[in-house]
């Protein structure tokens, strides 16, 4: 059933604090306005992007009857910084929502390999009851089209070349909807009760309703770019460096560089910082060049055979922007900086976290709008709390001390790296490969270790 219509939105003079920046939320008033945008389609939810955030809400979201309405700023296929790589636990997330990953186009890997002071160790992934035993790689450039398009196949309405401009809200500040361009360069409003950000880094939506990010959460950036090499391309694992030197100032790279087969006669080559406040920036492409300085030539990993230009991009990471859900509007995935402190990964975060959303959301328009509504929608803040919020902590705690000012080197050292066990069970935790209840030593230790950290605080 879809929302009642609402009278389209009077504009309201700038406030200085947004003008230059993010746009300001529109208020919806009594009687029409001719300047505002026509009317466009009404539904019960809105997504606003359809990366693997959005696409993933709108498919738990239509196959649960809800009215939903998905839009994305691009046309597909649409190329997005990322590493390409999948753990065991995004596999889980693409099964649960059926997406066929058995068709062409698809890489398995068995596992990671670990590269650090002259010594490398091939870790496999677990053999877990609840996550299946393999990765997977694909690029972004139709991963993020498969998505969408099996949202649309789920039932969602998929508008593609639509960006959103700003949220609509009512008098109490409330959103009811957003502003776009539409794909014939026109304005137009959409209106629902609910709204999903899940626009990425820019978060725009998310900040013009005034949820800034903390600025006592760094931000990560990482580039990337592809290289063909039929060597590297077919092997079964993910290639992590982690004794990189940061170009010019030698110091240990905040973070690791990788190497991701994609199974298509390229690999995806990046390296992933997250800078410590006092160190200054980094420049990745020097170091990125440094790095591949050192790797066998015939890996042929040189600029003869680079399929693409380097490009990089912002990391939100350890819940940076909060609190997910306020006044109707739920963040998911990088708007909300979900991606993992620990590892950088962040589609499979994103994934869960839409599941999740979409729970709350079909809970919560079982009820009139109002308090009980506003109750039920409060379930999805505190159900990623209870996931990740002691994870989280540990891990922005272990970004602070460690892996912003000397990376990975220290805790893959010589006797961690010469112990495959030890190994085994840091790559676990890295990748939040853990079972509750226990159903290993590995598990058990993990676990007790995270469950040590206060829930309290962000």
């Amino acid at each position: 059933m879809r929302p009642p219509a609402q009278n389209p939105p009077t504009p309201q003079t700038p406030d200085p604090a947004t003008a230059a920046g993010a746009p300001e939320p529109r208020t919806s008033p009594d009687t029409p306005d001719a300047h505002e945008p026509p009317d466009g389609e009404e539904a019960q939810v809105i997504v606003v992007g359809a990366g693997p955030a959005g696409a993933s809400t709108a498919v738990h979201l239509a196959r649960a009857g809800v009215d939903v309405l998905l839009l994305e700023k691009s046309r597909f296929p649409r190329d997005k910084v990322c590493g390409d790589g999948l753990t065991p636990r995004g596999v889980h997330q693409l099964l649960r929502m059926g997406v066929d990953i058995d068709g062409p186009g698809w890489m398995r890997s068995r596992g990671m390999r670990w590269v650090c002071a002259g010594r490398q160790v091939t870790i496999d992934w677990p053999d877990l009851g609840r996550y299946p035993d393999f990765g997977l790689t694909r690029s972004r450039h139709d991963f993020d089209d498969i998505l969408a398009r099996h949202a649309e196949a789920s039932g969602a309405r998929l508008r593609l070349g639509v960006k959103a401009t700003g949220p609509v809200t009512d008098r109490a500040g409330r959103i009811t909807g957003v502003t776009a361009t539409g794909p014939d360069g026109r304005p137009v409003t959409y209106r629902a009760p609910l709204v999903v950000a899940a626009e990425g880094a820019s978060a725009r939506t998310a900040i013009a309703m005034g949820l800034e990010r903390d600025p006592r959460r760094a931000l990560a950036t990482a580039a990337r770019r592809y290289y063909r090499s039929p060597e590297l391309s077919k092997d079964e694992y993910l290639e992590l460096w982690a004794d990189l030197r940061c170009a010019r100032t030698g110091r240990d790279l905040p973070g690791y560089g990788w190497i991701f087969p994609l199974g298509d006669g390229r690999v995806n080559v990046g390296l992933g910082a997250l800078p410590h406040r006092d160190h200054g920036t980094i420049d990745l492409r020097a170091t990125l060049d440094q790095w591949l300085a050192r790797l066998p030539r015939h890996w042929g990993l040189n600029e003869q055979n680079a399929d693409s230009p380097l490009r990089s991009a912002a990391l939100p990471m350890g819940f940076n922007r909060h609190p997910q859900y306020s006044r109707g509007l739920l963040l998911v995935g990088d708007s909300a900086g979900m991606i993992s402190p620990w590892s950088g990964e962040g589609i499979a975060q994103a994934m869960e976290a839409a599941e999740v959303a979409a729970e709350a959301v079909v809970l919560a328009l079982t009820r009139p709008d109002g308090p009980r509504r506003d109750q039920a929608l409060q379930r999805y803040p505190a159900e990623i709390r209870r996931r990740w919020g002691r994870y989280y902590r540990l891990g922005n705690t272990a970004g602070d001390l460690v892996f912003s000012r000397f990376g990975y080197r220290p805790i893959l050292n010589g006797q961690v790296m010469s112990r495959p066990g030890l190994l085994a069970s840091l790559a676990r935790l890295l990748t939040h490969l853990m079972e509750d209840p226990p159903r290993d030593t590995a598990d058990h230790v993990l676990n007790t270790l995270v469950k040590a950290v206060p829930l309290r605080g962000r």
